[in-house]
């Protein structure tokens, strides 16, 4: 795994500050939510990984580098 640099980690933190309305798209992880499950980020750490609170009731962070996920938009 890469970890990202300090430009990159501010750059996460500015597209993903808390409360945004994430969906993921992929995992790699056995304990992932399945893809298109909705959550809310609650923060980005030091290594770049977006730490979200699912709306399955779990948290597990997005890592840096390995899952993807997408910002939703307000439909209204």
């Amino acid at each position: 795994m890469n970890f990202p640099n300090r430009e990159i980690i501010e750059h996460l933190r500015r597209t993903y500050p808390a409360g945004t309305a994430v969906e993921l798209v992929h995992m790699n992880d056995d304990h992932a939510p399945p893809a298109g499950t909705r959550g809310t980020v609650i923060f980005v750490d030091d290594i770049g990984t977006i730490h979200v609170r699912w709306n399955t009731g779990s948290s597990l962070g997005i890592a840096y580098g390995e899952d993807v996920c997408r910002i939703v938009k307000n439909s209204k």
